[in-house]
């Protein structure tokens, strides 16, 4: 499977995977899906918008450098979900911990 075919079947999952009301994901890879509001970058990536409960907008480009490149689209997809994930928790104890 080469990068291009990779990266529709990648952008195809996590958007079926984004199951979050307050979370946005907008697909930035070149020659395969662009979202409105993409600049291009160094390498493709997701843009991630996360919006708390105070509806504080917080975002996140999540770059897919060569050597994640390399994972197949199942690893890559836990990868990026991890992100993700870690990304939502470290908002959340900014906004909601330790103030």
């Amino acid at each position: 499977m080469d990068t291009q075919e990779k990266l529709k079947k990648l952008a195809q999952e996590l958007k079926a995977s984004v199951t979050n009301p307050d979370l946005d994901i907008d697909i930035c890879f070149e020659g395969v899906e662009v979202a409105e509001g993409c600049a291009p970058g160094r390498y493709p990536y997701i843009r991630v918008r996360y919006v708390t409960e105070d509806h504080n907008v917080h975002e996140k480009d999540i770059e897919l450098s060569p050597d994640s490149l390399q994972k197949d689209v199942g690893e890559l997809k836990e990868y990026v979900t991890f992100l993700i994930e870690q990304f939502m928790e470290e908002v959340d104890s900014v906004e909601y911990g330790g103030e």
